[in-house]
């Protein structure tokens, strides 16, 4: 029997369904190979709506054979007495992505298989769909139905935290302020599985199976879960349904993979979050991001909309749809409801995670964790001494805008991955720049961003910085050839009038090479660090430095 490109079981609500589901990859190339008249023929024996057909290989022919497949589907569930709902859309490679809902894995594998034959049969082979669907439901039924797929329904509350930047900070807050609560988090994110505060399992846990190692512990009362790109894709989320979520904000990251090309359907990935909270829930949405303000037209529950700006006009939409909104009004963290005067919370100054204010993404993630935890209702007063004893420091918050003093120098440690997340970087560390200091950025990210990706954050770090250094990869090369990257910052660089861009083999010898340079006093130096961030923190205090606190950071900014 033919075998499709792909059959991937989605066992939690995904990007097609809000149930498990299978993902068929089929190969297209019969469908979009052929005369027109043939494809025609093939929309009438299987009664798909009327669409054109297009030319061979066009747009307009992808989108009939992913039709073609929709169509298939739904006639074999016929044949097996059952109304099979079906979702389909043209993919990668001459491929066309058909997908389903089942309960049983066995009985989804099975039907995946017959389909993905049936398909080859009719555009290949040039069987009629009768014949190809011939003794389908006795081979099917025959099969050992297998474990039924069901999603965890979760027996705590669960706030569940998505988007290209800021989950992990945004979560990392979220179980600090569910601990000043009273309450027992369980957190899972891209640095691992905490629980009340102990790191019982390190490395990725930002898909299904790190909600379920969470829920399945005893001791906690409320789930705290970041849930990422791949997990949805590969696997569907991995609860039924939560409390609160967050979106906090959509950015080109990781386009070009596992079918993901733009932004906007990055955003469609990222809204399966928002669609699965309850009713009776609060969607917390990034007002000043127009992708994610949209998921509130998908999700069910109740908006609540962040922005750091108070004049943001979209914040009034939120209340009149009866929900709340957070902002800072008068450098006062506020909640606004509809009819009520603002609700202040906490002076902005106050909250060390906002680096005295310096960054304006840590104060929009201090605004979208507030009101997860108010949304998942959280005493006030908790929220307020949970903000003020969350620092930015590597022990609260490691390797996400860690600032350092060496001498009159100061050096900010970051996981700047992708344009956005280079730019808050650069924007920190200008603002800790004094007197005649320059700006020096150390450039490096992972080999899986796109050639554009790359070369734009090349562009971005010259615009904003007096000096740059690129740091060599060794572990983040992702199949690119050694030096290939290099080129690629370069390239971006010139293009903002940087034409002068040395290199060093690593992070750690990068950092030390500016830092043994004639820097002028009162320089800041922004680091990319993806992997050495460790031992730039021990050659920083090797060196006599220090983790900077917050009195200290906001005494350089305000001087």
């Amino acid at each position: 029997m033919p075998t499709p490109v792909e059959l991937r079981l989605l066992t939690g609500p995904n990007v097609y369904f809000t149930r498990p589901a299978v993902k068929l990859t089929l190969d297209a190339s019969g469908v979009l190979e052929a005369d027109p008249a043939r494809v025609v023929g093939w929309q009438r024996a299987l009664r798909t709506p009327d669409h054109a057909v297009g030319l061979p290989g066009s747009p307009t022919r992808a989108v009939a054979a992913a039709e073609l497949a929709a169509a298939l589907v739904r006639r074999a569930g016929y044949r097996l007495g059952l109304r099979v709902a079906a979702i389909a859309t043209p993919a990668d490679d001459n491929t066309v992505v058909v997908a389903f809902p089942f309960r049983r894995r066995g009985i989804g594998e099975a039907f995946g298989e017959e389909v993905a034959a049936a398909y080859r049969a009719v555009t290949v082979d040039g069987a009629t769909p009768s014949a190809a669907l011939a003794g389908i439901k006795e081979r099917v039924t025959g099969r050992e139905p297998g474990e039924p797929v069901r999603p965890l329904r979760p027996r705590i509350p669960v706030i569940a935290v998505t988007g290209t930047n800021g989950k992990t900070t945004t979560t990392r807050l979220i179980a600090h302020l569910m601990r000043a609560d009273g309450r027992v988090p369980g957190w899972s994110s891209t640095d691992g599985i905490v629980i009340d505060g102990e790191t019982v399992e390190t490395g990725d846990w930002s898909g299904p199976g790190g909600a379920a190692r969470v829920l399945e512990d005893p001791r906690v009362t409320v789930a705290v879960t970041e849930t990422a790109r791949g997990g949805i894709l590969l696997r569907g989320v991995g609860t039924a349904v939560n409390d609160v979520s967050v979106v906090t904000n959509i950015s080109a990251d990781h386009l070009g993979l596992l079918g993901v090309h733009t932004i906007e359907q990055l955003a469609e990935v990222k809204s399966v979050v928002a669609r699965i909270t309850k009713p009776t829930g609060w969607t917390v949405l990034n007002a000043d991001d127009p992708l994610v303000r949209a998921m509130r037209t998908v999700s069910r529950a109740r908006p609540w909309f962040y922005s750091p700006d108070p004049e943001n006009p979209y914040l009034a939409e939120a209340l009149d749809a009866g929900g709340r909104a957070i902002t800072v009004l008068d450098g006062v963290i506020a909640v606004l409801e509809r009819g009520l005067e603002p609700r202040l919370l906490l002076p902005v100054a106050e909250v060390p995670l906002t680096l005295a204010g310096t960054s304006r993404v840590n104060v929009a993630n201090t605004l979208a964790a507030t009101a997860a935890a108010l949304a998942i209702g959280a005493k006030p007063d908790a929220v307020r001494e949970g903000l003020r004893t969350f620092s930015s420091s590597a022990a609260d918050n490691a390797g996400r805008l860690n600032v350092y003093g060496v001498g009159t120098c100061a050096v900010v440690l970051d996981l700047a991955h992708n344009e956005a997340s280079l730019e808050s970087l650069l924007e920190v560390a200008g603002r800790l720049r004094t007197g005649s200091g320059e700006l020096v950025a150390i450039l490096g990210t992972a080999g899986d961003r796109t050639d554009e990706a790359i070369h734009a954050m090349g562009s971005i770090a010259a615009a904003a910085a007096d000096r740059l250094m690129i740091a060599g990869k060794d572990k983040y090369l992702r199949d690119r050839a050694p030096g290939e990257m290099e080129q690629l910052w370069r390239a971006g660089a010139a293009e903002a009038g940087t034409l002068d861009v040395p290199e060093a083999p690593d992070e750690l010898t990068a950092l030390a090479t500016i830092l043994d340079s004639d820097l002028p006093e009162g320089s800041a130096v922004a680091v990319c660090a993806l992997e050495q961030r460790a031992e730039m923190a021990e050659e920083i205090l090797r060196r006599g430095g220090r983790e900077m606190d917050a009195a200290e950071i906001a005494a350089r900014v305000h001087g």
